[in-house]
């Protein structure tokens, strides 16, 4: 008996020996959410920057979730690798020296690898391989975490208990970083910078795991040192990405705005101001008139009343300008999605002086928000519907040339009223104006597409739609213009012969086929 109670005592000063404390149980499953959190939000953020650069959303995200998960399952299995013989305190310290390591090495890799993948992409290198190899390499360290945790938990309250817990911390940081990466981080710190504030909490989190496990001590220190430094070094990747962002540019950037929605960059030469967004080529103020002319003109000459007009998109006032040439219009209402595009076009100087001033004139109305939702909710008809959107090359893009999208705009639009839509480009992407005319007869509405030639972008589709038959005949311009005549106007309905019409399929919102209409296009030869 007293043999029993001498090993009773041995075991209790063994398991008392790596026993954890209340802090320290605390801080390893703070850890857990931190880790989580960052994991997370960096995944967006790498499917962020890969869809700005090459403009394949779901791609991108597919890759940058997908494959970080799949690394991750690696990351786990390869946790088993670690001190598989050791018990105790021994295992104890060899775990929490080996989720250390892990730690220190997320943190500088986290913030530096979406810098090197955009220099990737400024050198023309693969920037797919890249995001692929990036993903994997933080996604097995990432996964290495949770196991790790668990493991040095579980030595105190068993693997329900501690697995119970590390999830449980685990799920709420992701919730929190996949808020706060959208909402708050993107928005208010910019790409890289960000990389930098997640790579440096883990490295903080290694300084306060070591101020509370002494053997610990020295690493808290290389944590604390290593958190500083990244956190210092955020503001410095503004300029070092600025300089790289250049290189995507044929003349100087003049204004560069990182929004929730989208990066919006201003470049100017000379007389000519071009802007972009997410890389995309939105308008020259050199031609810009022929596109915002071709777009807006023949749907306001096609409707004997235009006193009421919705515009969705078209937040840079061009095709605004161009609206309120026709006298007859006494409110315009304009939605666009981003804030920062209409207060770009508000304010700045090149800007304000080609598109007139329009978004300041007392007949428009502006409403941010999201067309596809907000529409619905309008109480009044309108004569004419103007939608300049995007090219549909993501699924959510692909929702504003949806069936579902043009029904909700039949409620909107007068017995007289006409609809148009930009259709991207005619001869590089000629199915998405044949799917749109398809999408837009499926409604029930009479289709009118048609070309305008525009040397920034090459020729460009129209779609124009109502719910009786056009005569494009009789279509009057008695508005003052830079390109379109009354003569041109007549016979802009007649199709070059190489743009076909039908052979498509109708663009659902549970099946955006415009996006591979987009995507798999004849530009991709070029």
């Amino acid at each position: 008996m007293e043999a029993n109670n001498l090993s009773n005592i041995g075991e209790s000063t063994v398991k008392d020996s790596y026993s954890l404390s209340s802090t320290q149980r605390k801080l390893l499953l703070a850890a857990a959410a931190v880790s989580s959190g960052c994991g997370l939000a960096v995944e967006l953020l790498l499917g962020t920057l890969a869809s700005y650069l090459v403009g394949n959303q779901a791609l991108a995200f597919g890759i940058a979730i997908g494959v970080f998960l799949a690394a991750m399952g690696a990351g786990s299995y390869l946790s088993r690798f670690i001190a598989p013989k050791m018990e105790g305190r021994l295992l104890q310290r060899k775990l929490l020296l080996a989720f250390v390591g892990v730690e220190l090495a997320i943190a500088p890799l986290t913030a530096l690898l979406p810098l090197g993948l955009f220099a990737l992409f400024v050198m023309n290198s693969s920037i797919w391989l890249g995001l692929f190899l990036v993903t994997i390499l933080l996604g097995i360290l990432a996964g290495l975490e949770v196991p790790i945790l668990t493991r040095i938990l579980e030595m105190e309250e068993g693997v329900r208990e501690a697995l119970a817990g590390v999830l449980a911390l685990d799920y709420v940081g992701a919730l929190f970083g996949s808020l706060a990466f959208p909402v708050i981080l993107l928005p208010m710190c910019g790409m890289f910078p960000t990389a930098f504030i997640l790579g440096a909490l883990p490295a903080l989190m290694v300084f306060l795991i070591g101020r509370n496990f002494s053997h610990l001590r020295r690493w808290s220190y290389i944590g604390l040192a290593l958190g500083i430094m990244l956190l210092a070094l955020a503001p410095a990747t503004i300029p070092i990405s600025n300089k790289l962002e250049n290189n995507l540019y044929s003349a100087p950037i003049v204004k560069r705005i990182q929004s929730p929605y989208q990066r919006i960059v201003l470049t100017r030469k000379g007389k000519d101001a071009r802007l972009f967004l997410n890389g995309d080529l939105q308008l020259s103020t050199i031609d810009e008139y022929r596109y915002h002319e071709g777009l807006v003109h023949p749907a306001m000459s096609a409707t004997p009343d235009k006193k009421r007009v919705l515009v969705l998109g078209a937040g840079d006032g061009m095709a605004i300008r161009e609206v309120l040439k026709w006298k007859e219009v006494e409110k315009v209402v304009l939605i666009e999605l981003d804030p920062e595009v209409v207060k770009l076009a508000s304010h700045h100087p090149q800007l304000k002086a080609v598109n007139g001033n329009s978004l300041k004139d007392a007949r428009v109305e502006v409403i941010n928000a999201d067309a596809f939702l907000s529409v619905p909710k309008l109480k009044d008809s309108f004569d004419v519907i103007i939608a300049d959107f995007p090219d549909p090359d993501q699924d959510a893009l692909a929702k504003l040339y949806s069936e579902g999208f043009y029904r909700r705009l039949l409620g909107r639009l007068t017995d007289k009223g006409v609809f148009v839509t930009q259709a991207s480009s005619s001869f590089f992407a000629p199915k998405v104006i044949a799917c749109i005319a398809a999408t837009l007869g499926e409604v029930g509405l009479k289709v009118n597409p048609y070309t305008v030639d525009v040397p920034s972008f090459g020729p460009w589709g129209f779609v124009l739609a109502s719910r009786y038959e056009l005569n494009s005949e009789k279509l009057q311009l008695p508005v003052e213009t830079r390109f379109l005549t009354e003569s041109l106007l007549h016979h802009l309905f007649e199709l070059p012969k190489d743009i076909e019409l039908g052979n498509v399929e109708i663009n659902r919102l549970s099946h955006p086929v415009i996006v591979g209409y987009q995507m798999k296009a004849r530009w991709l030869n070029y």
